[in-house]
């Protein structure tokens, strides 16, 4: 009986860290937007590296958005308890937040067509990218609160 109860336990605790993998911290995901040939929840990597686009690589191939065609940048959050799953797997998920960060960019391509893609982007890619975007567009990025903002701008 011991050892069901200890096996128990352990596949708990294996399974709060699995639950709450999320996207990993150098990834991207495209959440929506006008892209229709990308599936909502897509992911894969984000570069502003290149001097002329911004590029979203997925597996079946990639977006590159034009930084002189990006005419709208915002960034904002979502941070939600896990009540559900904390309840059901472990009540020490009751403290603990996940904090999810949206970009989203608004282009206009060379039928003068407005587009926008709304990515989730992994905790340790929000700030380069976001300053990366500024330099290179000449946009400031709008942020949705003082909240994003903080976490933008590398704040706690």
């Amino acid at each position: 009986m011991k050892r069901s109860i200890a096996a128990v336990l352990v596949c708990l605790l294996a399974l709060d860290f699995v639950a709450f993998a999320g996207l990993g911290g150098d990834k991207t995901a495209y959440i929506g937007g006008t892209e229709n040939q990308i599936k909502e929840g897509t992911e894969g990597m984000s570069s502003a590296k290149d001097d002329k686009k911004f590029v979203f690589e997925y597996k079946d191939g990639n977006l590159a958005i034009p930084y002189d065609q990006v005419n709208d940048l915002e960034y904002g959050q979502k941070a939600g308890r896990r009540v559900g799953l904390a309840i059901a797997v472990s009540p020490w998920l009751l403290l603990s937040k996940k904090r999810k960060h949206f970009l989203t960019v608004g282009w206009k391509d060379e039928k003068d067509q407005q587009h926008a893609a709304v990515f989730e982007l992994g905790k340790s890619i929000v700030r380069v990218t976001l300053v990366t975007l500024e330099a290179r567009t000449g946009r400031k990025v709008d942020y949705q609160d003082d909240e994003a903002r903080k976490s933008g701008m590398g704040g706690a």
